[in-house]
This record gives structure tokens, sequence and C-alpha cells, in this order.
């Protein structure tokens, strides 16, 4: 770490003062610091400043449901010894009926969220996906395939419709089989530099992770869970990109159910959360309150009513799914605590 070539190598990674502000005097000279490039059941895949793998099995405090792929982390070796702050996090509420939240991608600076000029274009998927990158504070991209062949309305009118969900997205319409299309992609992707890309199932997402990195990624969607809630494991990994960053895949990102979104919400839709902190009542629904500002907006015109009422929804299920993850969480801290209270009286009955 005290040499230059080995942050030089750091850099490659994605390291920044972000993580050197976080190590000790001593964890610099006796510790490696490592990226995670691949989570499994028990064990996870990381890589050294000279982009060494080295399998890790995961051992006492340390479980896979806690590591996400892009995590920096502390190893001498042979073990993992702190997971350092994560600048940035992608997860979202876990598929199944346990209330929990499952980690997606961790310090990614930017979020491909892709869709087609097609009937898969959807305003209300393309909010849910730009609500999570920017309360996550990775930089939202709109990449829309298939700009050879649209369907129904010229290309531009679907630009235009991207443009008009949030204005400081950037938004570029590709042809994902073009090289020269693919170009256009790699100033997100350039040394040091991470994304992760999302989108429905048949807009290009494999096509588009194949042109960036050369290798056919698994980037579709995979069944995850069953009618009876049960959950399989899907590995997701990072892989290095032409361009020299990193790009994590997402396997089975059907759908990305939102959960403590709130202030990415509230930015991506802040003109209807301005308006709705002039209500008469604090605690309006703005259905069929009186002194509803926003009711008032729609009737003249202000504001459009389904945008409305998809703000609406996402906010109830953020809502919703914050409330029941944090009560599982809470009971989960609970058990715990008597577990190793019960250990506890245990050991003093044994004299020990």
């Amino acid at each position: 770490m005290t040499q230059d070539t080995t942050s030089t190598d750091l850099k490659t990674l994605g390291w920044s003062q972000f993580f050197t502000s976080q190590l000790s005097i001593e964890e610099l000279e006796t510790l490696t610091p490592m990226r995670l490039s691949e989570v499994r059941r028990r064990s996870v895949v990381a890589l050294s400043a000279g982009l060494d793998r080295l399998d890790i099995s995961l051992t006492g405090d340390h479980v896979a449901t806690d590591m996400a792929v892009g995590d920096f982390v502390l190893s001498d070796g042979e073990r993992i010894i702190r997971r350092l702050d994560r600048r940035t996090l992608i997860s979202r509420r876990a598929a199944g009926v346990a209330a929990s939240a499952q980690l997606i991608a961790a310090n990614i600076d930017t979020l491909f969220i892709t869709t087609s000029c097609n009937t898969d274009f959807n305003e209300a998927r393309l909010e849910r996906y730009l609500a999570i990158a920017i309360e996550a504070e990775a930089t939202p991209v709109i990449v829309i395939t298939k700009a050879d062949k649209p369907e129904d309305i010229p290309v531009e009118a679907y630009v235009d419709r991207a443009k008009a969900i949030y204005d400081q997205a950037e938004v570029l319409a590709i042809n994902a089989k073009d090289p020269a299309d693919i170009a256009r992609l790699e100033h997100y992707c350039g040394t040091g530099q991470t994304l992760a890309l999302v989108g429905s199932s048949g807009v290009g997402k494999s096509t588009i992770a194949r042109g960036l990195t050369g290798e056919d990624l698994d980037v579709g969607d995979i069944r995850e869970d069953d009618a009876k809630g049960r959950h399989t494991t899907t590995a997701r990994s990072m892989h290095r990109m032409h361009a020299g960053g990193w790009l994590i895949d997402t396997p089975g990102m059907r759908e990305l159910a939102l959960h403590d979104a709130m202030e990415g919400i509230g930015t991506l839709f802040e003109d209807i959360t301005d308006l709705a902190m002039t209500c008469k009542f604090s605690d309006c629904q703005h259905r069929t309150e009186p002194g509803c500002a926003i009711r008032a907006a729609i009737e003249t015109g202000e504001l459009d009513e389904p945008r409305v009422e998809r703000w609406r929804k996402l906010m109830e299920e953020d809502s919703r799914n914050s409330e029941s993850i944090s009560e599982a969480r809470g009971r989960g801290r609970k058990f715990s605590k008597m577990v190793k209270q019960a250990k506890k009286v245990k050991s003093v009955k044994r004299g020990e």
C-alpha cells in the first residue's frame, strides 16, 4: 500500500481516497486490500492489486448475505478481516417470503438502465430503476437498444420520453450489435470505473455486456423463486471491460423491489414531493382529502395523474418493504441477544 505501484494497481480496481481514509496505520502495514469479484454461498473470490484471484472461505461473523460483488475488504491472505464501508450500494428486497435485503452490487459508479425501442419501453419500470440509482448516488444512464429497428414511433420519440422522466440522466439510443455504438458507452467504462446493467429480458443486456467485455456473461432473467417462495442463489460476478473498467453482471434481476429508497424517489419526483409539502394535512394521502395540493394540481393540468399514481405506488412499496425489513432485522438482533444471554447463563452455571 505504501508503494506507488501498489496504489496505482489498486486504482485499477476502483480504489480511491474514500477507502484509504478508512485504514489505520497498522492495517496499512499488515493487511492487504482486495476487491470481491464473486460472492458464493460460503466463500468469495477476491482480486488483489496485481489482479491475482484468491478464493477465501467465509468464517466467523462474515457471511455471504452481508457481502456484495464490488466490496473492498482487508485480508491477511487467508481470511477476510474487515469489509470497508461502501461508497455506493445497489440492493433490493429479496424474493420470497422472508423480509430481507439482497445486496446486488457495491461501489459502482454507473448504472446502465436498459430498455428498447418497442413495447418494452415502460415509464414505471424506468422510474423504479432511476430511483434506485439516485438513492445509491450512482450515475444513471438510460440505454435504449434496438435503435436500428424502432417500433411504432421514431427513435427520437423514445429518447424524448426517457429524458422527460429524469432530465439529469444521459439517454443513449444504440444498436447493441454495432461496435461503433458500443464504443459510445465506453466513456463510463474506463480504468477504475465500475458499472452494472439492469433491465427486463430481451432488451440486449447480454449483447451489451459481451460488447464491453468480450465475454458471454449471464445477465439475463433467471427464475430466482417459485410460487412457494423458495429461493435459490444466482451468482453475481465482476468482469474486466475492454476500456479498463469493471462490469458487475446481475443475473436473476427480474425486478428490483424497492426498500430504503425514499430520497431517490423524492429526487426523481421532486416537483410532486415539493408540492406535497404544501397540502393542508401533513398525513394527506392525496386522494380525496380537502386542501390537497396534489389533487388541485392534477385538476388544473399542472401534474399528470398517471405519473402521480406511479409516484404514490413507489412510495407505498418502499415504505412497506423498508418497514418489514427493519422489523425482521429487529427480530434478528433480539434473537441474537437472547442466544448470547443464554450462553452466558450456561457458562455461569458451569462455573466457567
